[in-house]
């Protein structure tokens, strides 16, 4: 179902934002942006957002229940999200979407079977979303059309962990195609492992317990990504407060560095990027110190080197990167802000360039090109 333009709407744009339309579409982009509805919130929103300025303009929203996060399919005119229920409810969203006008209308809902979806991802045949309390992991195949179809199979998860509090019950909470397309790699965070599927047309299959990585005990792996180059992956531990780095080689994860994202013991680490020239890596941190953890990348071998630490709003669960790199927005669900920082290209340093976009707990951001 889709709403209209209200003027409570219109509040969750800055008041100058009607005035910030640019001259040309020299460096549009639509920006989607996931929520939590438990406040004055009720879905997705899509803005205009210029790449170019970091100026935005409110464009259309759609009525969900907690749309915490979603993905864009890659010719644009799908979008699936979670909605993050505790409950039996908890499901997967299709809309179709209009990338030029930022429409979006709700094609149908899936039952995820596990509570709490926190994740989704797809590779155009397969949409996985990982569901953190239900501690499973859900994959829906789509159909010509790109709607998902009913689940077709769930994973569990397991809690080996020996936090006796936050890993007591499983949790998982990410899952990543690999560059080669022949796998999935999902983030098991109750036992401190990453587990590897083997990727079909449109399923997935546990591979053998053995391809499995396991991380330092405690870690509550939250996030996995990989570098442009296809050759290493990244993962951030919420309860670590570290990233572990791989090289990525036929569907094998060999760790090669492990450093500090949280130096305080915040216990609260989040998402992780990579900027689109493949030079620097962020990482968010909340709780304590709440702020990005900045990173140079070693060209050849992927290693990490600090090179600095952006504060900002309250609670960054999620961040992204504009596609061509100049500018960087942060999610910080408690401030009800999405901050737009200008990045430096060379030093990966972030300045905040006091652009805000007034959200009521936005907790996704993804980036579209406008057609």
């Amino acid at each position: 179902m889709k709403s209209l333009f209200t003027p409570i709407l219109a509040a969750l744009c800055l008041g100058s934002c009607a005035s910030r339309q640019a001259s040309n579409n020299v460096g549009e982009l639509t920006l989607l942006v996931g929520t939590y509805t438990s406040g004055n919130s009720t879905g997705i929103y899509s803005f205009r957002f210029n790449e170019e300025t970091g100026h935005s303009l409110l464009l259309d929203s759609a009525i969900l229940p907690n749309p915490s996060y979603l993905t864009v399919s890659a010719d644009a005119k799908r979008v699936y999200a979670v909605n993050e229920m505790n409950d039996s409810t908890a499901s997967l969203s299709t809309l179709d979407f209009d990338a030029a006008t930022g429409s979006l209308q709700l094609l149908n809902r899936q039952l995820t079977y596990g509570a709490d979806p926190c994740y989704v991802a797809t590779n155009g045949r397969l949409v996985l979303t990982a569901n953190y309390s239900g501690g499973n992991l859900s994959a829906f195949p789509l159909n010509d059309d790109g709607i998902a179809e009913p689940l077709s199979g769930l994973f569990p998860g397991k809690a080996t962990g020996p936090d006796s509090v936050r890993q007591s019950t499983p949790h998982v909470h990410c899952a990543a195609f690999t560059p080669d397309s022949l796998y999935v790699f999902a983030t098991d965070f109750s036992a401190d492992r990453l587990i590897r599927f083997d990727l079909f047309t449109d399923s997935i299959t546990p591979s053998s317990d053995s391809t499995s990585v396991q991380l330092t005990p405690g870690t509550g792996p939250r996030h996995l990504i990989f570098a442009p180059d296809g050759q290493h992956a990244y993962v951030i531990g919420e309860l670590s407060g570290q990233i572990t780095a791989f090289d990525y080689h036929k569907g094998k994860l060999i760790p090669i560095q492990t450093l500090a994202a949280d130096t305080t013991g915040a216990r609260g680490s989040a998402d992780i990027r990579i900027s689109p020239d493949g030079r620097f890596l962020y990482a968010s941190n909340r709780l304590k110190n709440d702020g990005l953890a900045i990173f140079a990348i070693h060209p050849e071998n992927g290693t990490l080197t600090p090179v600095g630490y952006q504060t900002t709003g309250i609670h960054p669960r999620n961040f992204n990167l504009t596609p061509n790199g100049k500018y960087l927005l942060v999610a910080c669900r408690d401030s009800h802000i999405i901050q737009v920082y200008k990045r430096d290209i060379q030093t990966g340093l972030l300045t905040d360039t006091n652009q805000d976009i007034q959200t009521d707990q936005p907790v996704c951001i993804q980036f579209v090109n406008k057609p």
